[in-house]
């Protein structure tokens, strides 16, 4: 796809958490205007998506595996642990990261997203070759996710990075490289947090996080097979040359950067995203170095199918960056903002986060802007992101933070979404009556909160009934 088509070499997902970033995929708007706050909370089933908008022009539209963008879905625990986030404890919410190997040389690891791009590769065959009409077809995979760790409890997270000797021998290992840590001692708290939350704050040897980042790449090497798949069933089908292909992701994977594994992170092995494209009148071997996200998807889609756009969305039009008649003369110039917004309100992270990405800056902002300090990299001289100039460039710092809060009031917002978690949980506690700690005690947490239920209560209690900004503080308590 790189060369026979266009790379955006700056793409980031609005929101680093399955749901939310699908919802804003989906949806063409932002976090905090879609209200996804986390996996459990994203778009109403009937919303109207992209999708939706090209079957009503007459595309004949298919979706197959993973969609995720709805409300009410993934586990209890993953939902109590986004509403309880600002409580003033520190419980493990996931297994610790640990890989592990298949004995055979088994091509089909995840057969669940093989059977996905089967179905996919069936449905070119038997039924998109013979309509008359134009198709989209939605192909949504797994990997390369980490798997589930039953170990974790009833509610297990998904700490297992699960390969085989076919292909871990397509990963060159010598290549790899051990990111560096900042002490734990000099870490952000709110990454301190997520540290613990991901059960990162352990020791680990060298060998251990090479090997969690062997198995990761080699989980990529096995979706780009799938994704082989339905590029070559479209080659021998004769459907290539007239079908526009994108290929994106929800979020990445951090694999081990910054002590943490999983995603929920505004750093770039978390935030950054894959994004390709290629077909008729896409641009070929072309790497684009501006800033666009996943809400620019929505107004992709429609304006491939020259459908009109809402002027509600907040993403613009890959093809003005991508096609090759937006060079002509006639072509309307689209004033693409300089900058990418990406938010997170979810669990493993105690604050809610806003993103801001511009030129050469990442200037991160927390909860309500004052209670938790922001952070500030320089991408073009710290590409590792270890070095917090915010209080050394103070100019900037403000001038980053203006402009954050003319694009979202995330004061506003961050109280809001506390406001949210605090009514979520005190209903599901009383759906679940005087049992609701033990329910608690059998959830991810199980192994820490059994230890001292009383005093894990006694800190939920002390959340619920605090007045809203000493609950902003209360998650300093780390």
């Amino acid at each position: 796809m790189r060369a026979h088509g266009t790379t955006f070499l700056n793409a980031y997902t609005n929101s680093p958490i399955c749901c939310p970033s699908r919802a804003a995929m989906w949806s063409g708007l932002f976090t905090h205007l879609t209200e996804s706050w986390n996996n459990f909370k994203g778009l109403d089933p009937n919303y109207t998506t992209w999708m939706n908008v090209m079957e009503k022009h007459g595309y004949q539209t298919q979706t197959f595996g993973k969609l995720d963008y709805t409300s009410g879905h993934h586990s209890v625990s993953n939902r109590v642990e986004a509403w309880t986030r600002e409580v003033a404890f520190l419980l493990r919410q996931e297994g610790r990261p640990v890989v592990n190997l298949i004995p055979d040389r088994k091509r089909r690891v995840m057969k669940k997203d093989w059977d996905t791009t089967d179905k996919a590769v069936d449905w070119l065959r038997q039924e998109a070759i013979n309509y008359t009409k134009p198709f989209v077809l939605y192909v949504g995979l797994n990997l390369p996710h980490p798997y589930p760790s039953p170990a974790s409890g009833e509610n297990f997270g998904a700490s297992t990075f699960h390969s085989s000797p076919y292909w871990l021998e397509k990963v060159a290992y010598d290549a790899i490289k051990i990111p560096k840590w900042l002490p734990l001692s000099e870490m952000h708290p709110v990454d301190y947090y997520s540290s613990y939350t991901k059960n990162c704050t352990g020791k680990f040897t060298e060998k251990e996080i090479k090997n969690i980042r062997a198995f990761y790449y080699a989980m990529c090497a096995e979706t780009d097979a799938m994704l082989g798949e339905i590029i070559l069933a479209l080659r021998k089908l004769d459907l290539l040359q007239k079908t526009i292909v994108i290929y994106t992701s929800d979020h990445g994977e951090m694999a081990m950067e910054h002590r943490q594994f999983y995603k929920m992170s505004m750093y770039e092995a978390s935030a950054h995203v894959p994004l390709l494209m290629m077909g008729p009148g896409i641009k070929v071997n072309l790497q684009v170095p501006n800033f666009v996200s996943l809400v620019d998807i929505y107004p992709t889609m429609l304006d491939i199918a020259g459908i009109a756009l809402p002027h509600t969305l907040s993403g613009y039009s890959l093809l003005t960056l991508s096609s090759e008649a937006s060079t002509s003369e006639q072509t309307p110039k689209i004033h693409r903002p300089p900058w990418i917004l990406s938010e997170f309100h979810g669990c493993n992270v105690n604050a809610s986060t806003y993103m801001l990405r511009t030129g050469q800056w990442k200037y991160i902002a927390y909860s309500d802007g004052a209670s938790v300090q922001p952070q500030l990299f320089d991408l073009s001289s710290d590409p590792d992101e270890l070095i917090n100039v915010a209080a050394e460039f103070p100019e900037i710092s403000h001038s980053l933070d203006q402009k954050l809060r003319s694009i979202v009031n995330y004061p506003k917002v961050s109280a809001s979404v506390h406001q949210y978690n605090r009514e979520q949980f005190i209903a599901w506690k009383q759906s679940v009556g005087q049992n609701y700690s033990n329910v608690i005690a059998h959830l991810r947490w199980h192994q820490d909160w059994q230890k001292e239920p009383s005093k894990y209560e006694s800190a939920i209690n002390q959340w619920l009934t605090a007045p809203p900004s000493s609950s902003r503080l209360s998650w300093n308590i780390v």
